[in-house]
């Protein structure tokens, strides 16, 4: 058994069915031979991306595992493996190496040290023998502790080279949790039940902890709003009398009243980072974090209460000593639910000329309501790009089941959601996926369209083109008056007719919804489908 063969027998005993890959490299091919099917992309980083959506579909359970050949394919992938880093994604990624003899030798790429910054952990083989040792730790890190990207270069002498007899012993290693500490607990919940107003602040762990009916119980226990960051969308129902929605970039109108009106911010499965995956904490409130990282806390906001464990096992703590504490209060705080309707009501009347404005252009705010009420959104999954898609779906596109929304952005790299999306559709290929871009970030990415016809994952991806990249103007308006650098062209629709995608562009406001329709369907026949909005520009947000 050579060094390939030991990692294909350790892929199949961990249940990978699927290889992300740019060639050449040979594993590619042992893993083919084995009956792991190769996606092989057009760029290197889209393959990361793909394998980084096929892994948040299942909080984790699968891992998506990619390769790619050493020199420039290591070089190219580096921003995808720092996207999958910043939103903490679980994927293994395998790339080739040089021979050993080389290592250290300019221009070969330092795996260890080029990527320690955005990895879990990474190494390199340096031995056929070490093969089944170092993919045991790896699959260790991947499913224990915070999620992400993990790293082993493979070399070519190691992957041909073969094991020592008997050097061949792999048993999968289980995901290892921790609960709270008690006392922290205790103190945890006195603090929330001494709080006048009580919000809920919640992030991806809940997600990775497959903590949802927790939350829920947790939540109505309390009957307190909740919010969750961008990553932490869809962790709990937004059609629920609790949903306050999400706070991001921009931010829906009941989680921004409740962020500045409460007193305390219980922050579950959230690292409290000041970025666009979550809103400002106004000063002054008590912060409490439940948080399986340690370096999340004290960070950036002072805690005033920490517990340190999955967030599962926490929440089911936390419903445990609330009760026993809160003694016949049922819910804890009966006031808030109303108050948050209230608010909601409030808000999306302001919002409803724009959510069904029949300006024409239309804006993109139009498109988002017309989809969200086509979609069946309880067997669909949805991403966006980075930018004004992201910032205007957000506080309206409500996400009705666990990962039904895929929302990422403390690294916002354009062009990410094609692959996210292109990965998660493999990962759940009952859902309708559906990606939402801008016309610059289809330019980052768009040729991958033609991997999604090739591979025969039909996702759709909407364009959202106003012709220009949104709010740039801000950063460059020098260049942007006398040599008009915001400003973009081109027609994506027949960029992916040409590359075998089903293809519309909409420019009749009648047209949308049927549209929509056309594009579910040549999906759901397994087709690819791009439908490009032409939308005018929109400057309002919600904030």
């Amino acid at each position: 058994m050579n060094g390939n063969a030991a990692i294909v027998e350790i892929l199949k005993r961990e249940g990978v069915e699927v290889l992300f890959c740019f060639p050449a490299n040979t594993l590619i091919d042992a893993c083919a031979s084995a009956g792991i099917r190769p996606i092989l992309t057009r760029t290197e980083r889209t393959l990361v991306n793909m394998a980084d959506g096929y892994a948040r579909v299942s909080n984790g359970a699968r891992i998506g595992v990619c390769t790619v050949q050493d020199g420039p394919g290591i070089e190219n992938a580096f921003a995808g493996v720092a996207q999958a880093f910043a939103d903490s994604s679980p994927l293994l990624f395998l790339p080739g190496q040089s021979p050993l003899s080389r290592w250290g030798i300019r221009p070969d790429f330092d795996v260890e040290q080029n990527y320690r910054g955005v990895t879990k952990w990474v190494t390199r083989a340096n031995a056929p023998d070490r093969v089944p040792e170092l993919l045991r730790r790896a699959f260790a890190r991947l499913r224990s502790g915070r999620p992400g990207p993990v790293m082993i270069g493979i070399s070519r002498d190691v992957a041909s080279g073969d094991l020592s007899d008997g050097a061949f012993d792999y048993v999968p290693p289980v995901r290892v949790r921790s609960a709270g500490d008690p006392k922290d607990i205790t103190e945890a919940v006195r603090a929330l039940l001494s709080a006048k107003i009580p919000v809920l602040h919640v992030g991806q762990g809940v997600h990775y902890a497959s903590a949802y009916e927790e939350l829920k119980e947790f939540a109505e226990l309390l009957g307190a709003p909740v919010i969750t960051t961008l990553v932490g969308k869809s962790a709990f129902p937004e059609d629920h009398p609790l949903s306050a929605g999400t706070a991001a970039y921009t931010v829906s109108g009941p989680a921004r009243h409740f962020l500045d009106k409460a007193d305390l911010v219980f922050g579950i499965g959230c690292s409290f980072s000041k970025s666009i995956m979550s809103a400002p904490i106004p000063p002054g409130k008590t912060l409490i974090q439940v948080t399986i990282d340690e370096f999340d806390l004290q960070t950036e906001y002072p805690v005033q209460h920490a517990v340190l464990g999955d967030a599962q096992l926490v929440l089911r703590q936390l419903i445990e000593e609330t009760r026993k504490q809160a003694g016949s209060r049922r819910p804890a705080y009966p006031d808030l639910a109303p108050e948050l309707k209230s608010v909601k009501d409030a808000w999306l009347k302001t919002w409803m000329p724009k959510l069904t404005s029949d300006e024409v252009p239309f804006n993109p705010y139009r498109v988002v309501w017309d989809l969200m009420h086509t979609l069946d959104r309880t067997r669909t999954i949805l991403t966006h790009d980075s930018g004004n898609p992201r910032d205007q779906i957000i506080p309206f596109y409500e996400s009705l089941t666990p990962r039904g929304y895929l929302g990422w952005g403390k690294s916002t790299q354009l062009g990410y959601s094609l692959g996210l999306s292109m990965g998660a559709k493999l990962a759940a290929p009952d859902k309708t996926v559906v990606n939402i871009m801008g016309d610059a970030a289809i330019g980052m990415a768009g040729m991958d369209i033609e991997t999604a016809v090739r591979e025969r994952i039909p996702i759709l991806t909407i364009i959202l083109n106003n012709g220009a990249m949104g709010g740039y103007e801000k950063h460059l308006p020098v260049a942007t008056e006398r040599y008009r650098t915001k400003y973009l062209s081109g027609n994506y629709t027949k960029v992916a007719e040409g590359l075998g995608a089903y293809s519309e562009r909409v420019s009749k406001l009648g047209e949308i919804v049927p549209a929509i329709r056309r594009g579910i369907e040549a999906t759901n026949a397994g087709r690819p489908a791009l439908l490009e909005m032409m939308t005018r520009e929109e400057q309002a947000f919600s904030k």
